[in-house]
């Protein structure tokens, strides 16, 4: 395969696979050893195995971090603080995206960002949707009362008054009161039960402080 080949078949690609490429005729083995040529020359990042975006010089647009964060692990959505701030709960932001995974734990680093996979049970691996993230790019991530469910799931002593205080938590008017419960009892735990009782605390102390 030309350069110039792949270019038209991956330039509004944020990420492709190496298989993506297999109907241009060439072995996977001589695909392999052409990306790995120029992962080398500075034309493409390689994100995993098997896992490419084209370099700034050569896209049509930037692979937002969810987007890249999805295509790393299959079986993940973006989660805790990532999703809190990408929908206005939280104030700070957030250099590492977040995800929550039923495969193994792993961090990742690479040119375009930090990656963090945090592991749940299969039971619990639900509650998101798909997002749309402008230029036609989507990818999964928590609901907002998932997000802070899964935080208090994954977090020691998240069920702490203190310790949500400290999110900053805003906005909390727009959260599902009932679907943060349903969730709790979906999680059939104690803390996660005493986690939505604070955080039906700091709504109501919200609501107080507003004119």
């Amino acid at each position: 395969m030309k350069w110039e080949e792949l270019l038209r078949q991956a330039a509004d690609e944020p990420v492709f696979r190496t298989g993506f490429l297999a109907g241009s005729g060439e072995s996977l083995t001589v695909l392999r050893r052409q990306l790995t040529r120029w992962v080398k020359a500075g034309k493409l990042i390689q994100l995993a195995k098997g896992l490419y975006t084209l370099a700034e010089p050569y896209r049509k647009r930037t692979p937002h971090p969810f987007v890249l964060a999805n295509a790393m692990k299959k079986a993940s959505y973006v989660s805790l603080q990532s999703a809190l701030g990408y929908f206005g709960m939280i104030p700070e932001h957030v250099p590492t995206v977040t995800s929550v995974t039923t495969q193994r734990p792993a961090r990742v680093q690479t040119s375009l960002g930090r990656f963090l996979f945090r592991h749940i049970k299969k039971s619990w691996f639900r509650g998101y949707q798909c997002v749309d993230l402008g230029s036609g790019q989507r990818a999964f991530v928590a609901t907002p009362e998932k997000a802070l469910l899964d935080l208090g799931y994954l977090t020691p002593k998240a069920d702490n008054y203190d310790f949500l205080a400290e999110l900053r938590l805003q906005n909390l008017e727009s959260l599902d009161r009932k679907a943060l419960v349903q969730w709790a009892e979906t999680g059939r735990s104690p803390k996660l039960r005493r986690v939505v009782g604070l955080l039906e605390r700091l709504i109501d102390e919200e609501g107080e402080r507003e004119p």
